[in-house]
């Protein structure tokens, strides 16, 4: 048995070598299969669509929702690490079984949820580039999604390697976006003071939380960090969980440039213009052509495509996370796919507006947040789970302000809906 005076273990000595970079990158990965779903298509529409409608006035609840995702991701790689278990295996060991079962039937609706903005963006974003209808889109995004699944068979740092590469593509293509556009510095700097314009703001604020703080990817990361180095022992676990931080803060410092990019390519292309419907994937696209040129718009249908693509196969692999975790069982991932496609290929075949859809499905992702992150606190609170890992007190006071928040968040647009 290791201990804590044992003697590191090769990769942990390699991480831990003062020159070769190499060493660093072993500990880099997980964060990056997360940061893929935080720049989903769901993120297309809710930060393009708040973008144009009020220019730079939700700078601040990007900035905020990135800020409140790198430390939950933070918490649950840490708790991955600290127990070797996933956050929905944990779930099942801890909480009573009923609340258990309800914990996994409102995952798999978030799992849904979350396939449905991904599909739905592959499926507009080959319309946009091939003329593609939306219905046979969706399926041929449905199925592409297998062939970056099955790099996991090669072992989890090709597929890591697989979804680094395309979110490096889609932070070229908002980069160069973002140059041409040149936003207004000033009056991005005014957007990072806390405010709103009514409920549609509201409603628009919530997407972009459920679009960035993703309950599905707090289930996923917990499950990518368990064994992934040797680490035995309070000791190596500190340099493993030090390793885990600094792979979160590159690799959602990332997507949250990206997401912001976002936001600001559309406020400063079309907030107060009369370029119509750019509220909508389709309206940003066009809407890009004419403002910025056509490799522009290119870039940006090329983004939602890879984002899609990417996406779709993080959420289904998050769907085998839940059952197995929650309930111990497992289904072929065929049959899996397919049930999780069907929301989606339902939304496209009935004509739905894509963006409207995308829109609303980030707004369920934000009710789904409270189910992950509460037990991740809870859990990540107990010395008796986590060791010398455990969170200090400002961390548990920082992760329960944000869950308040996200619940009063919540409550709030219930009660207007309702009203």
């Amino acid at each position: 048995m290791v201990t804590n005076d044992s003697p590191v273990l090769p990769p942990l000595r390699t991480a831990r070598a003062p020159r070769p970079v190499r060493g660093r990158l072993i500990l880099l990965g997980p964060a990056f299969v997360a940061a893929v779903a935080y720049v989903d298509p769901g993120n297309f529409a809710t930060n393009s669509t708040a973008g144009a409608r009020y220019g730079y006035l939700l700078v601040w609840v990007v900035v905020a929702a990135n800020l409140a995702a790198m430390l939950v991701q933070t918490l649950t790689a840490k708790l991955g690490l600290a127990t070797g278990r996933s956050l929905p295996e944990l779930c099942r060991e801890h909480l009573p079984r009923p609340l258990n079962r309800v914990m996994w039937a409102q995952a798999e609706l978030v799992a849904m949820a979350t396939d449905l903005a991904e599909v739905i963006g592959g499926a507009v974003a080959l319309y946009l580039l091939f003329g593609v209808p939306l219905l046979p889109g969706g399926l041929i995004v449905g199925a592409a999604s297998f062939a970056i699944l099955a790099l996991r068979a090669r072992g989890f740092r090709t597929f890591e390697i697989a979804i680094a590469v395309l979110l490096g593509v889609i932070v070229l293509a908002f980069a160069v976006n973002l140059v041409s556009a040149q936003p207004d510095v000033s009056d991005a700097a005014a957007g990072l003071l806390p405010r709103m314009q009514g409920t549609d703001s509201m409603l628009l604020a919530a997407g972009i939380l459920g679009a960035t703080v993703m309950p599905h990817v707090i289930y996923v990361h917990s499950a990518l960090t368990p064994n992934r180095l040797p680490a035995e022992g309070e000791a190596q676990r500190r340099v493993v969980a030090k390793g885990l931080r600094v792979d979160v803060l590159i690799a959602l410092g990332i997507a949250g440039a990206v997401n912001l990019a976002m936001l600001l390519v559309a406020a400063s292309s079309f907030h107060g213009t009369s370029i119509p419907g750019t509220d909508t994937l389709e309206g940003v696209h066009a809407g890009l052509a004419t403002t910025l040129g056509t490799a522009a718009a290119v870039g940006f249908a090329v983004a939602l495509l890879l984002s899609g693509l990417a996406s779709t196969s993080v959420g289904t692999y998050a769907g085998e996370i839940i059952m197995q975790g929650f309930l111990r069982r497992r289904i072929p991932l065929l049959i899996r796919r397919m049930i999780t496609l069907l929301p989606a290929l339902a939304v496209l075949a009935i004509g739905v507006d894509p963006t409207r859809a995308l829109v609303l499905s980030q707004v369920v992702l934000s009710f789904g947040i409270p189910f992950a992150l509460i037990p991740v606190v809870m859990f990540t609170r107990r010395r008796d789970l986590m060791g010398s890992l455990v969170n200090r007190r400002a961390t548990t006071a920082a992760a329960v302000t944000i869950t308040a928040f996200v619940v009063a968040l919540n409550a709030f647009l219930l009660w207007q809906l309702a009203a």
